[in-house]
């Protein structure tokens, strides 16, 4: 039995929507939401409100509550909805022409590259096509293109049905394509979107008797929400009730500004290697060839320096800010060994090649900058002993997946000094995996990169992807540090920070680190916040 002072309270504080939902109630032991909505007359989000008030009121409870899969098509969905998708557009287009042309397909103008790009290798995979000499594409069994059009059918369903239905509904073959190209999160990802709606059933308590009884009996007064200044001048507050306000009942919530969560993320990881004693390197976007790759003692027919691997930058002239001598001493090294006792590459350097200007495809190339001197303003050269780092932006040509992207960031750095040995450069890697990237467990692989010898891959394991590269390190080559004027060893490496903050933030696709999901940024900032890199 509730005490009449706090049966008042109750009564008083109760606004007019839950007065609303309390009638509906008075007529029926239990509802749901539906029915609320039905019979109140009131929005979905007002009903929603009016239920939480009372449930924290503990004037009502939920009495049961089932959840339920609902399909809808994401942006994606939608405009194959229109168009048909892509290996099926594809595959229409070289049935009605006979045969054609991988470039032809490339360049094509309705579709993403990267979507032209997956459904070529979906037609490849599924054994529909066959290439042809001169790089033709055939239909060599129709049959196998079924995968893609039972896909279009599906999303035509769908887009038939309001865009939106139950997962039940669908056939177990439906189903099974569905969870093959449906995203969790983000709308514009995948094909289709699956979301758990729950449905909830509440029922009365045992104060609803005497909670509406009393909203029942009292004189029907008109209720105030908030007292303004022009009630207080016309006098109209007079013979009004005001609402009670509850201060137990939880606020609303209110999200700050904040970092994005990978910011944050590449700001703590700033500042654990400038705890540790490190000097930041910066370096341009656009780089040459020379300190990208020839300062580094890659031969220039490595095929790592095809357009297939590297983004050239069209109609720019050649950079001569290269210091001459610097070029010599690297170019009589790539011939011949020059000074520094190797036999070279081999072949003629062509120093004209080497001023062409590229995208950033390696953090390597600001290491290599700082230890030549050609850094400009930054100084002449590094520091023995000397430790750097750099937070670089790097580009080269990829096929997007889970953990690949085009773009990406590398931790770049070199340690240089008389005591330094490869002992050391296991010892930071290991530091780094573990408290940058939060990693539980590593290994070590042996490797080979034409700048460092002995050189070695760093691999962790994901809770969910498992093992997975970070990248590559090692002990600078004396055909590297002759030549830019270094006679001390050198330890290098460079690691990929969109990798390691995979890692470190629990997510599991490389591209929701740029995500525009409120809910998971938000998700990810109190990892961020309540997990301190340093």
């Amino acid at each position: 039995m509730l005490d009449e002072s706090i049966l008042s309270n109750l009564v008083e504080t109760l606004h007019p929507l839950e007065k609303q939902v309390l009638r509906v109630f008075a007529e029926k032991d239990k509802q749901d939401s539906a029915a609320l909505v039905s019979a109140s007359g009131l929005k979905p989000s007002q009903i929603s409100t009016a239920i939480e008030w009372l449930l924290a009121k503990e004037i009502i409870v939920v009495a049961d509550e089932k959840s339920n899969a609902v399909v809808s098509l994401t942006e994606i969905g939608q405009r194959y909805a229109k168009a048909k998708n892509p290996p099926l557009r594809m595959a229409e287009d070289i049935l009605s022409k006979g045969e054609i042309s991988i470039r032809e397909l490339q360049q094509r103008t309705d579709m993403e590259a990267e979507e032209k790009s997956r459904a070529i290798g979906s037609l490849k995979a599924s054994g529909a096509v066959s290439v042809l000499p001169g790089g033709r594409f055939l239909i060599s069994d129709e049959s196998k293109l079924a995968e893609f059009r039972d896909l279009q059918s599906v999303i035509d369903a769908l887009a038939e049905k309001d865009h939106i239905t139950s997962f039940v509904d669908f056939s177990e073959q439906a189903r099974g394509i569905i969870d093959l190209n449906h995203r969790k999160r983000s709308p514009s990802k995948g094909i289709f979107r699956v979301e758990l709606e729950v449905d909830r059933i509440y029922k009365k308590t045992e104060r609803f008797e005497a909670v509406y009884q009393k909203m029942a009996s009292e004189q029907t007064v008109e209720t105030l929400s908030e007292l303004t200044a022009e009630m207080l001048k016309d006098g109209t507050w007079r013979g009004k009730q005001f609402r009670k306000y509850n201060i137990g009942l939880p606020p609303p919530r209110i999200s700050g500004g904040a970092l994005h969560p990978y910011k944050a993320f590449l700001d703590q990881v700033k500042t654990q290697f400038v705890s540790m004693g490190f000097s930041e390197m910066r370096g341009p976007l656009v780089e040459n060839e020379f300190w990208d790759m020839d300062a580094l003692y890659m031969p220039q027919f490595h095929p790592a320096r095809e357009i297939h691997d590297v983004y050239f930058v069209k109609n720019t002239p050649a950079d001569q800010t290269i210091p001459e001598e610097v070029v010599a001493r690297v170019a009589a090294t790539h011939e011949n060994g020059g000074e520094s006792g190797s036999r070279g590459w081999g072949y003629t350097f062509d120093a004209e090649r080497t001023r062409r200007l590229i995208l950033r495809s390696q953090g390597t190339s600001v290491s290599a900058r700082i230890l030549g001197g050609g850094l400009g303003d930054q100084g002449k050269g590094a520091n023995i002993p000397g430790k750097y780092f750099s937070i670089a932006r790097c580009f080269r040509y990829d096929q997007v997946d889970a953990t690949h992207a085009p773009d990406f960031f590398q931790v770049e750095g070199i340690v240089l000094g008389e005591e330094i040995h490869f002992r050391t450069l296991l010892g930071l890697l290991t530091q780094f995996a573990k408290e940058v990237a939060r990693a539980e467990e590593i290994k070590f692989l042996p490797a080979y990169f034409p700048f460092t010898e002995p050189s070695v891959e760093m691999h962790v394991r994901h809770p969910k992807l498992g093992w997975m590269e970070l990248g590559g390190a090692g002990l600078f080559r004396p055909e590297v540090t002759g030549p830019l004027g270094v006679d001390v060893p050198v330890i290098a490496w460079g690691l990929g920070l969109d990798r390691m903050a995979m890692i470190a933030l629990g997510i599991s696709d490389i591209r929701d680190l740029f995500s525009s999901d409120l809910g998971l940024i938000r998700e990810k900032q109190n990892i961020v916040q309540g997990k301190s890199l340093s």
